[in-house]
């Protein structure tokens, strides 16, 4: 990873094989000082390099480009991103990408980390020294240069319109020198720092759940853009031609803070949730990932940042936490002045908002602040309980031990069937899910879309009794999450919590249950009016576009594939989309719930048959369906060779292909085809980048994927579905790309893989293997997959067996001459005879040229200079992740 100060390699590496970890630290060696920069090398590499800047040239790789050029203007930072500029990239000569690296890659200026489960560190330290102690660099180390940013007191003020954004959004950026961070009072510092964007973000997340709001999500977040200069980056998503509203009611928050500060009641739902992760962090401290160890020894070598270590850091916070009063975290307030190296900017898809707009907007706010009318804060009251009357407990009619599994399987007096598996992979998770088997595929299909909006607009009214602002006070201090999915064939809940507040969770479920969620006009229309612009954004976006087009061709165009129109929102009945949900959710007798993690049953069963057994069954079964009576989906994919262009407008030409074969899967030998085609997949993947990018040197990264998620979950059909390969490239070469993979794929089925490339595919399987079975997340869904198998017929641990015993078959007999088989039997034989091939391509300019569809306005030269920013990817919370611009 490159990014604008430092360079990061990194391997991981299985411990367990010496040889592995000696070979690794031996190539970061060989990075050190001895790097090959030959003519070809570098001719083999040019494309990719490019293949991965093109691919940032979209709508948001754009926004990113010029927000970075706008926030680092003045400075050395400006002048390019990491990745280079395009002309660099075609022609720079293999000699001046020698000297670069003998200049700037200087032993001296190195750091190797190495960090895992080492039965013996010595024998790591040792390897090190081995490996690198005999390097030399060629050159006097280089003086690491500074760049410093220049500051400015006058707001800065852009519009950007952009035609292929997704959607219309605002950000406020205000920049400020680097913190130091080297004793206590700069920790104190940096948690009340953190403590001031968690209690204004949750005021930003209040305002967006007000009746016609200014914006549909906002956040604030701090981070380090480069070396020397960080930034607070407030960021909101709003409706088209709402930016000036949102960038008032972005202002006005932050004026409010400064004039009348945060509450205690605020700032106490904020040490709570602070303690909470802190506290989390603790128990797990001998849990915790490698990487992110790592993570910190790579911070301190770069940027000198303490390592103190979890347990000190715990008590620091747990000391430092209750000391830090509302007025403390108000005064950050001051740090977010337009005054104050302030930039703010628009981003629409068509023009609305002018800079004289916005400089408006701003001394509006400004003068409302120092006429102190800006009211104080409003708060909400909060209940004090989640369940306000608690109910009967439920019992257990019926329990069974599955000791080659290691769980215990409850039948409870309203019918729910309940499985719970105790582990100690992590002290401070439990996981669960309840799954039921009916769901959107069983409506007719003018209900679907109507229904299928259920759990949208019950989210926004409630889905638990209370609105979301409410609940998130309510939980503060607690760390769980819960939700709620309709899928096609199986309604779903699911839930992360510590075992400290797993009482909460239940609750969370059995309020699902028994809260009866009606239409409300205020939250119908701000669900409808994100929708709406939802898909005004996936309209305006190329790869939307192509997306749907695959889909279309692939599956026949079924209702449930095809992407919803605005026509078909503005007739969504709330009502019927209410009900369906509260139906979704009424039968316990009909869920199985799933309960993986750091549980103890003396204290978890009273609460699970309290929550879960006191749910009432209704005196009549809601939705009780028989998974092999459950209508399928409606799909069928072409029987003949389908090679298409889709050609969308672009502002900067792209190029996405997506090859498509369809498999079946026969009843018979189904458990081990299933796995087969796992590995399949892996294989296809492997070799279609070593073909493209490794010998061809034209594509970045290629993506196989297999889809099976259309089938009903019968237990005799046949599984229909299919394998896809995914790449982006060059537009003036992508047919002859479609060719070459075809031909690859052919030959992997006329001469078969070599033995070294099925060794590598199983050794990738059995460490995913070997990893998931210490992870809770992996047992969850192995547990799950056993009730849902096929071969599932009442038995858990048996339908666990034959699965791993499935896979363990499909491992033995893996070799060249099975996987060549299995490619001839599970994809078209040869697969040049039935496939689909859809290419997305720049619209056609009858000019002979693309046309550039974007306009920037704004008061510096360099702005008018700018290209495009972009807007906001989706209509979630506007994350920005480019400060530290990346090249991976």
């Amino acid at each position: 990873m490159t990014t604008a100060d430092e360079t990061i390699y990194e391997l991981f590496v299985p411990v367990d094989k010496p040889e592995l970890l000696s070979q690794a630290i031996s190539i970061l060696a060989e990075f050190s000082s001895e790097i090959r920069v030959s003519n070809e090398d570098l001719e083999k590499e040019r494309g990719a390099v490019m293949e991965e800047y093109r691919g940032n040239r979209n709508a948001t790789g754009r926004m990113q480009d010029s927000h970075w050029q706008l926030m680092m203007e003045g400075s050395k930072y400006a002048e390019r991103l990491p990745i280079g500029l395009e002309k660099v990239i075609r022609s720079v000569p293999a000699a001046t990408v020698k000297q670069f690296y003998q200049k700037w890659y200087h032993l001296c200026n190195m750091a190797v980390v190495a960090v895992g489960d080492f039965p013996d560190t010595k024998t790591v330290v040792d390897l090190i020294k081995t490996h690198f102690e005999d390097k030399r660099s060629s050159s006097e180390p280089p003086e690491i240069p500074v760049f410093p940013v220049p500051s400015h007191e006058e707001t800065r003020f852009s519009c950007f319109v952009e035609s292929e954004a997704a959607g219309s959004a605002v950000m406020i950026s205000y920049k400020m020198p680097v913190s130091d961070l080297k004793t206590v009072k700069d920790y104190r510092d940096m948690l009340a720092e953190s403590m001031f964007l968690h209690a204004l973000n949750q005021r930003l997340f209040k305002i967006s759940r007000r009746k016609d709001p200014p914006f549909f999500a906002c956040s604030v977040a701090a981070d380090v853009l480069v070396s020397p200069l960080k930034a607070y980056i407030m960021s909101s998503s709003c409706k088209e031609k709402g930016t000036l509203a949102s960038l008032e009611s972005m202002l006005l928050e932050v004026a409010r803070v400064r004039l009348h500060g945060f509450s205690e009641r605020e700032i106490s739902v904020v040490r709570a949730l602070m303690m909470s992760e802190i506290e989390s962090a603790y128990l797990e401290r001998d849990q915790v990932q490698s990487t992110s160890l790592r993570d910190e020894y790579i911070q301190h070598f770069l940027h000198k940042e303490p390592v103190i270590g979890i347990e000190y850091e715990a008590q620091l916070q747990k000391t430092l936490l209750p000391q830090i009063s509302a007025s403390d975290v108000s005064k950050y307030s001051e740090k977010l002045r337009t005054s104050c190296g302030c930039v703010i900017k628009s981003m629409e898809p068509k023009s609305a908002a002018t800079i004289d707009d916005m400089r408006n907007v701003v001394s509006k706010v400004n003068s409302l602040e120092e006429e102190k009318m800006i009211a104080p804060w409003d708060e909400e009251k909060i209940p004090e309980e989640v369940v306000s009357e608690k109910p009967t407990p439920g019992s257990i009619t019926h329990q069974l031990e599955y000791p080659e599994v290691g769980v215990t399987e409850l039948t409870l007096s309203n019918g729910m069937q309940v499985c719970y598996k105790s582990t100690d992979f992590l002290d401070d998770q439990i996981l669960f899910t309840g799954f039921s088997y009916g769901g959107l595929s069983e409506l007719p299909e003018s209900d679907y879309i109507s229904c299928s909006m259920g759990s949208t607009i019950a989210g926004e009214i409630g889905m638990f009794g209370y609105k979301p602002s409410m609940l998130m006070d309510m939980l503060a201090g607690k760390r769980v999450e819960v939700s709620a999915r309709l899928g096609p064939y199986m309604r779903t809940f699911s839930c992360d919590c510590s075992p400290t507040d797993l009482e909460t969770a239940l609750q969370l479920v059995y309020q699902l249950f028994t809260t009866n969620v009606m239409p409300q006009e205020e939250e119908v229309g701000i669900v409808m009016q994100m929708a709406e612009e939802a898909v005004r954004a996936r309209e305006r976006d190329p790869y939307t576009v192509f997306a749907n087009r695959v889909k279309e061709l692939n599956y026949g165009n079924s209702y449930f594939f095809r992407p919803i129109r605005i026509s078909e929102l503005r007739k969504v009945d709330p009502l019927k989309a209410c009900e369906y949900f509260n139906s979704c959710f009424r039968d316990p007798s009909t869920f199985t719930v799933v309960i993986v993690g750091n549980l103890d049953p003396t204290i978890a069963l009273p609460l699970i048959l309290q929550y879960l057994g006191g749910i009432p069954k209704p005196p009549q079964p809601v939705l009780n369906f028989n998974r092999d009576d459950l209508k399928g989906l409606p799909f069928t994919f072409p029987t003949k060779i389908t090679r298409e262009f889709v050609r969308s407008p672009m502002v900067e030409a792209q190029c996405s292909v997506q090859l498509c074969f369809p498999v079946q899967l026969t009843n018979g030998t189904m458990i081990e085809e299933i796995h087969c085609i796992g590995f399949l997949g892996k294989l296809l993947e492997t070799k279609i980048i070593q073909f493209l990018r490794f010998e061809h040197g034209q594509i970045y990264s290629a993506e196989v994927s297999v889809f099976l998620g259309g089938n009903k979950p019968s237990r005799t059909a046949d599984l229909r579905g299919d394998i896809s390969v995914n790449f982006s490239c060059d537009p003036e070469i992508s047919s002859k790309l479609v060719d070459l993979a075809l031909e690859e794929i052919v030959r992997l089925q006329e001469e078969g893989p070599s033995q070294e490339d099925i060794s590598a595919i199983l050794e990738i399987e059995q460490r995913a293997h070997e990893n998931g079975l210490q992870e809770n997340y992996y047992w969850l869904d192995r547990i799950l997959r056993g009730y849902q198998s096929r071969v599932y017929a009442g038995d858990l641990g048996a339908s666990c067996k034959i699965l791993e015993e499935g896979r363990l078959r499909m491992r033995e007999s893996l070799a060249p001459q099975t996987a060549q088989a299995a490619l001839q039997r599970i994809l078209p034989h040869p697969s040049k005879k039935q496939y689909t091939a859809v290419i997305l391509m720049p619209q056609r300019s009858r000019f002979g040229f693309l046309p550039s569809i974007f306009s920037s306005r704004s008061e510096t030269p360099y702005i008018r200079d700018t290209k495009i920013l972009a807007g906001v990817a989706g209509l979630g919370v506007l994350v920005f992740g480019i400060w530290r611009y990346s090249r991976k």
